[in-house]
């Protein structure tokens, strides 16, 4: 019998060796001697200082085993070395535990799979076992690599294949549980380890044939079929493997993702990808989740010269990342995250257009495909900004929608990073969209505690810039834009569409009492608001989107931040759009024309059911029914409607189907309004702007007139227009005496600068200024001083306007212009 010796050498041998041999049977097949065993378990257990002579005889046993390929001693021998292994626990079972390990290493090594199944077996039951004190010396490099061999196994039969590959995946777990365990757990997580672990466990994920099942987070999987399958297996050893992950080697983890989907092209298509990066947002600690971020990033800067679709699979990853991200940390690296997704956006719009130069030089199409992928890119980018920002917090997500409005260049001036100087007009407009697009997104769901906070004066102004564009589409988006953030209690959805509607309380519209926060706001920036409103309306390039936007800004701008002020402004914003349609100084075509009365009519229907004065509802409801007769394509049901028969010319004279203004003021007078404003027209301000938009000149049609329509009554219409020109300046400076008819004239200027508004007064002077400036170059410093008159003494100086009870009459021109 193997292993049996004569009772004279017997006696001689030490006791240990004499016990070892005891446990092997005459018949390998009869198994292990249980009664033999349990002999040298206790004499171990007595002895523990034998433990590692007892090992180091098995293993030379077991050596000699395998190379005669007596396979069923092996076994015995192994089940033996098991079941010491789990006995003992004291300090001696350290060098017991080196010889355990080589007879493992010794049966991974075998070409016979029974053996390295049998190997790792063994080592996983050792993996479980806690030990009392930290080994120094022990390192795992061989089982790494071993293991990692085991998972790539391509053995004919797929039977023993899946074996193997499923022991390799069991084993590197065991690795994994071990080394962690370990205080000197830190040796598995170094690269040169990594790079062979993770790419194992992917290499066998990669097999599953439903995908959808690793998505969501982990679960703890049934036993039995799912866990015979390697892939499950592998998937639970990398979610594991994950989860131990700490601050020092999360990226070690991660870094041979991205090898492993560039060696094996898993970008495009990318479904493996994203489901990747799914286990892994979902196994690793929140708190590390902006490492995994930023490693996503610096892949994306890495492959940058790569194919649209590879570019845009390794975005969409980041999709998915940032979304699982949004609901625990993100991290302290936010604006990086934008400024880097900018970066590759303005990539992107330059290889567009390359792709198209080359294109129209050479006279082909071939690159449409391409210019196609990169829009799959830019779209892959907004859409990560978007639902990157719109899951920050509201504090960080203003700081985002100032980063982001800071970069969208304006034809005139150059950007801080996307200087679009060499994109030419198509390339700037691309990312202008592309940025309003994404800042959409941003603004969606965004509730500012006041307007200000919302809307701060330095991302109002580069945001209504924009608007000023001969673009009907970025036009839109920032009207859009604006209703995301004055919209405070989601009524924008009860305004979709511009109509006529018969009774507003049906819409229930929420609404709150006005802040004094808001209505500061109104004051400083309301005319800008009103000022855009009113140059968009006169665009000749709109269509039946950006009536219905402009509608609804005059809505939301009623019900979040009108007070009794702002109700009159809005009114003469109204009243002046509609003599921009029946005056047309800016030749309109007729639809356009039709459309600004019918947004009219639609906002003054609105305005005067909020406000509920009953006359001021009767004078709006008449217009209404008269036009509805008379003139349907005045109504937003009629005139944008596919077929609209519109008329050839629109007559002044018909008064009957204009809003007057005398009727509003003596309705709302009646209810207790100050309505002296209404009778000063709405003029809007110039601003720099005006010279950034490739649009005419507001100078050039704006006319500087102060117009008092007091007399507008329903008989006949008095024009008490006052012309302010270069030849009435000079007459009202005249000293060659003054008639009681130039008194009169001078008495009414000098009531219209003490009753209209300071804002109104710097319009009209800023407007006329561009116009005068060379006529009146000769006078500026020219001081007049006529006779004594009661009425007073009038300067004016740097466009204010100042009344003194001195008996003189002073007009002072240094600084006006």
């Amino acid at each position: 019998m193997p292993g049996r010796v004569c009772c004279c050498c017997a006696a001689l041998r030490p006791r240990y060796k004499r016990l070892v041999d005891n446990i092997f049977p005459e018949d390998p097949k009869d198994g292990l001697v249980k009664a033999d065993m349990e002999k040298l378990t206790f004499y171990a257990v007595s002895a523990p200082e034998k433990l590692d002579r007892i090992g180091a005889y098995l293993a030379e046993r077991l050596s000699r085993d395998v190379v005669r390929h007596r396979y069923g001693y092996v076994l015995i021998a192994m089940e033996a070395l098991d079941q010491l292994l789990m006995a003992c626990h004291s300090q001696s079972i350290k060098p017991f535990v080196e010889s355990f390990l080589h007879m493992v290493a010794k049966l991974l090594e075998s070409g016979e799979p029974k053996l390295q199944i049998l190997g790792t077996n063994s080592f996983v039951k050792f993996a479980n076992i806690e030990e009392d004190t930290p080994s120094y010396h022990r390192r795992y490099d061989f089982f790494v690599s071993r293991f990692s061999a085991m998972c790539h196994s391509c053995d004919p039969d797929p039977e023993i294949q899946n074996g193997i590959r499923m022991a390799g995946i069991r084993g590197i777990q065991g690795v994994v549980r071990k080394a962690v365990n370990d205080e000197l757990r830190a040796t598995i997580w170094e690269p040169q380890h990594m790079d062979k672990i993770v790419p194992s466990l992917l290499f066998n994920m990669h097999k599953i044939e439903d995908v959808d099942s690793r998505i969501g987070p982990p679960s703890s999987p049934a036993a039995g079929v799912k866990e015979e399958n390697p892939s499950m297996l592998a998937e639970n050893c990398f979610r594991e493997l994950l989860g131990r992950a700490t601050y020092g080697n999360m990226n070690n983890a991660v870094r041979p993702v991205f090898a492993h989907l560039d060696h094996h092209r898993l970008w495009d298509p990318n479904e493996f990808a994203v489901s990747c990066f799914k286990i892994i947002m979902y196994s690793i600690q929140a708190q590390y989740s902006h490492h995994v971020i930023q490693e996503i990033l610096g892949h994306l800067d890495v492959r940058k010269r790569d194919s649209p679709r590879v570019r845009a699979g390794i975005i969409q990853v980041l999709l998915e990342a940032v979304a699982i991200a949004a609901k625990g940390s993100i991290g302290p690296t936010v604006l990086e995250v934008f400024n880097t997704l900018l970066k590759h956006l303005r990539i992107s719009v330059d290889f567009e257009l390359g792709d198209r130069r080359s294109s129209a030089g050479s006279g082909t199409l071939s690159t449409s495909s391409k210019e196609s992928d990169e829009r799959i890119v830019q779209n892959a980018i907004i859409q990560t900004i978007g639902f990157f920002g719109s899951n920050l917090p509201d504090y960080q997500r203003s700081e985002i929608m100032m980063f982001i409005m800071s970069k969208v260049p304006v034809l005139g001036t150059t950007s801080k990073s996307l200087d679009p100087s060499n994109l030419g007009d198509l390339g700037t407009r691309r990312i202008q969209i592309m940025l309003l697009r994404s800042l959409l997104m941003v603004t969606s769901g965004y509730k500012g505690t006041t307007i200000s906070n919302a809307l701060p004066a330095p991302f109002l102004d580069p945001l209504l810039s924009p608007s000023l564009m001969e673009d009907s589409e970025l036009r839109q988006l920032v009207l859009e834009i604006l209703h995301n953030l004055i919209d405070r209690h989601d009524n924008r959805a009860k305004l979709r569409g511009i109509r006529i509607i018969p009774d507003v309380s049906d819409l229930k519209i929420k609404r709150d009492k006005i802040s004094r926060q808001d209505v500061s706001f109104m004051k400083k920036h309301g005319q800008q608001l009103y000022r855009h409103i009113y140059l968009g309306c006169k665009e000749e390039d709109n269509v039946q989107k950006n009536f219905e936007l402009l509608f609804t800004s005059l809505a939301l701008t009623t019900i979040e931040l009108a007070n009794e002020e702002v109700v009159i402004d809005l009114i003469r914003l109204a009243i002046a759009l509609q003599d921009v349609a029946i005056i047309n100084e800016d030749n309109l075509p007729m639809f356009n024309r039709c459309g600004v009365m019918a947004l009219v009519a639609a906002y003054l229907n609105f305005l005067s059911q909020m406000i509920a004065v009953p006359a001021f509802c009767q004078h709006v409801s008449k217009v209404i029914e008269t036009r509805s007769v008379e003139a349907a394509y005045f109504l937003p049901e009629t005139i944008f409607k596919e077929k609209c028969d519109l008329p050839k010319s629109l007559e002044k004279d018909e008064k009957d189907l204009f809003f007057l203004t005398n009727k509003i003021a003596e309705s709302l007078g009646g209810s207790g309004y100050n309505v002296e404003r209404l009778s000063v027209p709405y003029v809007p301000q110039v601003t720099d702007e005006d010279r950034l938009s490739r649009r005419k000149s507001i100078v050039d049609t704006v006319s500087i007139q102060v117009d008092i329509l007091s007399g507008n009554s329903s008989e006949d219409k008095v024009d008490n227009t006052e012309e302010i020109t270069f030849e009435a300046l000079k007459k009202a400076i005249d000293n060659n005496g003054l008639e009681e008819q130039e008194k009169e004239k001078r008495r009414l200027v000098i009531e219209k600068f003490q009753k209209a508004p300071f804002e109104e007064i710097a319009a009209q002077c800023e407007t006329k200024a561009n116009m005068l400036h060379d006529r009146l170059a000769q006078i500026l410093e020219l001081t007049i001083r006529p006779p004594p008159s009661p009425s007073g003494t009038m300067t004016i100086t740097s466009g204010h306007a100042h009344y003194h009870s001195v008996p003189v009459y002073e007009m002072k021109f240094p600084d006006l212009f």
